[in-house]
């Protein structure tokens, strides 16, 4: 579908606006609580103020979801199959209008859920809060667990894991290497390398936040334009048009650009209290996870990559020199995303349903 026509067919049906402007909503609210995890670390340890790391991280965030785009947007296609809303009706149809209004619904949960962790400072994941949102307005739809694809779901189990394991043990390994080959070099000297060094690994974070959660929102325009076009939304082939692409690498962008010195503070500085080179070694160990993540086509937590590096970089010290206090409570609010979420989107979709139907 082009722009041209979907705009024709978003101002035509209020219903489709308030789903296309809560999508943009989720997005900006992503780059606003979500990506200051990618430059948390570089901020902290005074590479960069926080201003400045900001506005880079709007760009390479911009850059991330453009260029993951085209080179493998498997990830879109994940989350398009992973619910139907059902929809695959003549558009207009009272199926139809079911299926936007609760895809709306679903995104209204996302931006209250995300937006009051964003209030206590606490770094939740909004891939989690999508995949749950999603999730629960399909149940709504259906009642019945029909609106999920178990298939695709699963791979979300899989990056839960990915997440949380390899985030650590890489960190780990990456920081063990670095003391490696810099415990015969003069800490002074390695001062000026590692400040350079970490500014590179915060952009290749924030491309990789842009790579990774970019391309699950856009996966979620996608699925508008699919019920626009009233095909089902859990078998589509991928036919990503470059509007879509351009339009979520503009509002994350943008959303980035707004800041979140609070999560900056927990992630970078309550949880582990880290050095230039434990710095940059917790965002190379992140981007790696992304990376291999978004290439496999599995929706994973930026969230979670960078705070469980961060975790196993502090462990290669001492076990210690972790927070657990701050650790629990981001524990607690990931544990309870699922749940809550995707219950929030599911009483959202019976009430709008109830309203607008």
């Amino acid at each position: 579908m082009d722009f041209t026509t979907f705009w024709g067919q978003m101002t035509s049906n209020p219903l489709l606006f308030m789903a296309i402007v809560l999508t943009l909503g989720v997005i900006l609210v992503n780059g606003w609580t979500d990506a200051p995890n990618a430059i948390a670390t570089c901020v902290v340890t005074r590479c960069m103020s926080a201003r400045a790391a900001i506005l880079m991280s709007a760009v390479f965030n911009f850059a991330g979801v453009f260029v993951m785009s085209r080179i493998s947007p498997a990830v879109v296609d994940t989350i398009t199959k992973m619910v139907d809303f059902g929809g695959n009706e003549i558009p207009g149809s009272p199926e139809n209008e079911k299926a936007i209004i609760a895809l709306s619904a679903a995104l209204f949960a996302i931006v209250v859920w995300a937006t009051a962790a964003w209030m206590f400072g606490i770094p939740t994941s909004e891939s989690h809060a999508l995949i749950a949102g999603l999730t629960g307005g399909a149940l709504a739809v259906h009642n019945s667990l029909r609106g999920v694809n178990g298939g695709e779901w699963i791979k979300v189990v899989y990056g839960l894991g990915i997440s949380l394991i390899l985030g650590f043990v890489v960190g780990w390994c990456v920081c063990k290497i670095v003391v490696l080959l810099f415990k015969n070099v003069h800490r002074r000297k390695t001062e000026k390398f590692f400040r350079g060094a970490q500014i590179v690994g915060a952009a290749s974070m924030s491309f990789m936040h842009g790579a990774q959660d970019g391309l699950k929102f856009m996966g979620v325009i996608y699925l508008c334009t699919l019920i626009i076009s009233g095909k089902s939304t859990s078998g589509a082939a991928l036919d990503m048009p470059i509007w879509i692409v351009a339009l979520c690498s503009i509002i994350m962008a943008l959303g980035t650009s707004l800041g979140g010195k609070k999560i900056i503070k927990s992630v970078g500085m309550d949880m582990v209290k880290l050095e230039k080179y434990q710095g940059f070694s917790a965002d190379i160990s992140a981007s790696i996870c992304l990376l291999l993540s978004s290439v496999f086509g599995i929706p994973v937590s930026t969230t979670h990559a960078k705070t469980t590096a961060i975790m196993g970089v502090g462990a290669v010290k001492r076990i210690s020199a972790i927070n657990f206090s701050v650790v629990k409570e981001m524990l607690v609010a990931w544990i309870l995303t699922f749940p809550g979420c995707g219950l929030l989107a599911f009483v959202f979709a019976k009430i709008f349903m109830m309203i607008f139907l």
